[in-house]
């Protein structure tokens, strides 16, 4: 674990109920949202990992007032950092079954048990969420089309079919996490998983799941011009490889 990394251990209540599932919550700058989402994690899990992405708000603060596993990047690096940091904790723990949250309120807290089941059940190595197999709500039409562009792109040069490229609500098997290697720091990270998925040949299943936009989160998500930057970014790599 780098250097850049700081870690602090809230006092961590004992729930019964899911105990064997390790969730990861990356965050930057998620004061106003994350109560919500560790209000309801909390409840029925009791293996939560909060990085804090170097976030200079109420982020930490926030968390720390929760029953969490809190690991702080002393500077921002970006979600793929966030989420490798955060499974690299749980896996050093003996994580078995792994997890990948978004921290602004987007994910449902009950689709998880649903992403965690087929891994517990050692059916497959690796669940994909899916919006478009789930729910969308108060999704814009842009990011619609982004979002289907991004499928397509996908098809065609990573040769996994999916139906979502970018949700952040995953579950992995120990031996997968152990396998994929993210080195992308940024938003990058979600092509980079399903590259690694089909570049070692891990059994994949996707899962409907619910995603909820707000006015706060299409704010500080992705844009739709961050993501078409991405795209050609994955493209450049690709031809010149």
């Amino acid at each position: 674990m780098s250097f850049l990394v700081h870690v602090s251990l809230t006092l961590v209540t004992s729930v019964q109920a899911n105990n064997g599932v390790w969730i990861v919550v990356p965050a930057y700058n998620e004061g106003p949202r994350l109560a919500a989402s560790l209000e309801a994690l909390t409840q029925q899990y009791a293996n939560i990992v909060m990085v804090d992405d170097g976030s200079n708000d109420e982020t930490g603060q926030v968390a720390g007032e929760y029953a969490v596993h809190r690991v702080t990047h002393l500077i921002n690096r970006g979600q793929g950092a966030a989420i490798r940091t955060g499974l690299d904790y749980a896996l050093a723990r003996g994580a078995e079954a792994l997890v990948t949250f978004d921290a602004d309120g987007q994910h449902a807290v009950e689709d998880i048990e649903q992403i965690a089941a087929p891994i517990l059940a050692g059916e497959v190595d690796v669940t994909l969420g899916s919006r478009f197999l789930g729910e969308t709500h108060g999704m814009p039409w842009g990011r619609r089309i982004i979002l289907k562009a991004g499928v397509l792109f996908t098809r065609t040069f990573s040769r996994i079919r999916v139906t979502d490229t970018h949700n952040g609500l995953r579950g992995f098997s120990r031996p997968a996490a152990l396998a994929i290697r993210i080195t992308e720091d940024d938003y990058t990270h979600a092509s980079e998983i399903l590259d690694e998925i089909f570049r070692r040949k891990l059994i994949f299943r996707e899962v409907p799941v619910r995603i909820r936009y707000s006015a706060s989160t299409l704010a500080k998500g992705q844009t739709n011009w961050n993501a078409l930057r991405i795209v050609g970014r994955i493209l450049m790599g690709r031809l010149f490889r």
